[in-house]
């Protein structure tokens, strides 16, 4: 059940109608091809389009509690909803369907404000209390399922998409260039923020209480990771407290009434995943450039654990797929794997509803390549400077970048181009793209001066955030807070939705990532290697060579495709009576970067994509 959107009515503004609350719903009907649920009452009126899960005759929303005081629409989904309905029909609590969108409204019932930290799984909720005349948003402890929204003293409108807010008529279109200037730093929009200054995102393990006869908007906080401390057991200890753990959050999320599945890469986080489900059937995607094409290792995965596995080799036409794709990149991400996400999903929804994912892996149990950047950062550091300034870093920065996807000297030269960014920023040196250095070339000297936010600010607010926890446990904590939630969480959300598709995250239940915060930095990285504890549990269920091999990461040639698929595309969207007329980038510097990403001089293929994706969102959605 998969999208929610709504009105709030506020200050004597005039009420939303069912009409403009139909357009709005309509908007995001891929979400929810199944069934609509409307209902308009007291000026709240609430919104949804439902892909029927759990309960499929009877779990239409918006949902009711017994005195019809309360109800709730809500996109996601509740895995431990059959558990607590035990102990809220234990408390005198009669429920009426067999969903689990019913335990929503009398656990508020019974828990009050409390009442998220009671749910454990996916969800954005919209809950209107009619007697205490008060409106509630939650965002579920990860920020799995996404809520936006927009405030001023005539009305609040959310939505599980901004298109759904922009669709209500009540909500202006001002670019916020300061954003603008963090998604170019970093592929996504950090934090509360969007491309729009009207409309706000609300973050994760965050509730937005509005009272209707006085009405404010200051979210609050209900989860956060616990800060409790690493706890110190044996390796064969601790792997099996996190293969228990594991195993119960993949078995609680295989709660469905509709065919279910899984993606399947062959990586550890994906392989695992799927020993635990036992019987799956598993899906994978590969490009004919051999060089993005792991589907030997799904294949020899799929065939260790006897899971019905299939796959598809594709050469999409990717031109016609980015206009088809931008339409649901509302809050645009520059994330290639937008691509492949979009078509496995669209691959696993001719068989299956429901599909698990292994995201969330690396973020907790340190899977990425910028940890050990970090570690390796440490270690050049004390190499001369004589030589490394002189010597060495003229050397690498003269180096063509290699047209493969890895090589020692494409990581090479981005380990140079990540020393040059901020110490503060730690790991996340190699996640930026655009520092304020390039921001300041990128930009006009009017939209300079309204780059207030630094950008490495978000990620040093995040370090302070982490406390006093290990190292390697900070930055992954920074990880889950920044890049899982706003670019992983958003593209895997979005892409899937786009088919119909749900896709749930077993790493996510907040208990195993309580548990994976308690584990000493030695099982994350040691010896160059990353995900020391995780791997060596994947180890038991797959082949070793499937689980000791270079990470390769969902990625695609784009590189190339700019050079060839996509260069008529950027010519269009960065010529320079585009960039001229819309007055934002100064237009010597877009026009340097394509000529030598096209003459292989260097690789800009992060701020060249980042900034396509950005003029296409321009165009559809504030020019228009």
């Amino acid at each position: 059940m998969c999208g929610i959107t709504g009105v709030a009515a506020l200050n004597g503004s005039p009420h939303p109608t069912l009409e403009q609350l139909k357009t709005m719903c309509d908007s995001i009907f891929h979400r929810g091809p199944d069934q609509d649920g409307m209902h308009v009452q007291d000026g709240v009126a609430l919104g949804m389009r439902r892909l029927s899960i759990i309960d499929l005759s009877g779990g239409r929303q918006p949902i009711f509690n017994q005195a019809r005081t309360i109800l709730t629409v809500f996109n996601g989904e509740i895995y431990n909803f059959r558990e607590l309905r035990s102990k809220l029909e234990a408390k005198g609590y009669t429920f009426a369907t067999k969903t689990d969108t019913e335990v929503i409204v009398y656990a508020y019932e019974e828990y009050g404000l409390d009442f998220p930290k009671y749910l454990n799984g996916m969800f954005a909720i919209a809950l209107h209390d009619t007697v205490k005349k008060k409106l509630y948003l939650v965002r579920d402890h990860l920020g799995i399922k996404p809520l936006y929204y927009a405030f001023d003293q005539n009305y609040l409108v959310w939505g599980s998409e901004i298109k759904a807010i922009l669709a209500s008529g009540l909500v202006k279109k001002t670019l916020d260039l300061d954003a603008l200037g963090e998604y170019l730093a970093w592929e996504y929009v950090p934090g509360k923020a969007t491309l729009f200054k009207e409309i706000r995102q609300l973050e994760p393990g965050q509730m937005l209480e509005i009272d209707l006869e006085n009405p404010q908007c200051q979210p609050q906080t209900y989860w956060d990771i616990p800060a409790t401390g690493e706890i110190e057991l044996s390796d064969q200890d601790w792997a099996d407290k996190v293969e228990d753990q594991l195993r119960k959050s993949v078995t609680m999320q295989l709660v469905s009434d509709v065919p279910l599945g899984a993606f399947l890469s062959g990586g550890v986080d994906s392989s695992l995943t799927v020993a635990l489900m036992g019987k799956a059937q598993t899906y994978s995607i590969g490009f004919d450039d051999p060089s993005y094409n792991e589907l030997k290792w799904s294949e020899k995965v799929a065939t260790h654990l006897g899971v019905e596995h299939i796959n598809e080799v594709i050469k999409p036409d990717v031109v016609e797929l980015f206009e088809h794709l931008m339409y649901f990149l509302d809050d645009p991400i520059g994330d290639f794997s937008i691509f492949p996400t979009f078509l496995v999903s669209k691959l696993a929804r001719k068989y299956v509803t429901v599909s698990l994912s292994g995201d969330g892996g690396d973020e907790l149990f340190g899977g990425y390549e910028t940890y050990l950047a970090d570690e390796k950062a440490r270690q050049y550091q004390k190499i001369p400077a004589i030589f490394r300034k002189n010597l060495m870093e003229p050397l690498i920065n003269s180096l063509r970048p290699r047209p493969e996807k890895k090589g020692l000297v494409n990581k090479a030269k981005r380990f140079i181009e990540g020393l040059e960014n901020p110490v503060d920023l730690s790991h996340a040196r190699w996640r930026i793209f655009a520092g304020d250095t390039v921001r300041s070339q990128l930009f006009t000297a009017e939209a300079n001066q309204e780059l207030v936010t630094p950008s490495a600010s978000h990620i040093i607010d995040l370090f302070n955030k982490a406390g006093d926890r290990q190292p390697q446990n900070r930055s992954m904590y920074v990880d889950v807070k920044s890049y899982l939630s706003d670019d992983i969480l958003v593209k895997v959300d979005r892409m899937s939705m786009a088919v119909s598709l749900e896709s749930r995250v077993p790493y996510l239940d907040p208990d195993l990532v309580e548990l994976a915060f308690q584990i000493p930095d030695r099982l994350k990285l040691a010896n160059g290697e990353t995900k020391v504890l995780l791997k060596s549990i994947a180890a038991r269920h797959v082949p070793p060579e499937c689980v000791y091999r270079p990470k390769e990461g969902f990625s695609i040639p784009i590189k190339n495709w700019l050079c060839n698929e996509f260069r008529p595309l950027m010519e269009e969207l960065l010529s320079d009576q585009a960039i001229r007329e819309q007055g934002i980038f100064q237009v010597n510097t877009i026009k340097r970067l394509k000529q030598e990403h096209l003459a292989g001089t260097a690789n800009h293929s992060h701020i060249l994509w980042s900034l396509i994706v950005f003029q296409s969102w321009y165009k559809r959605w504030l020019k228009s």
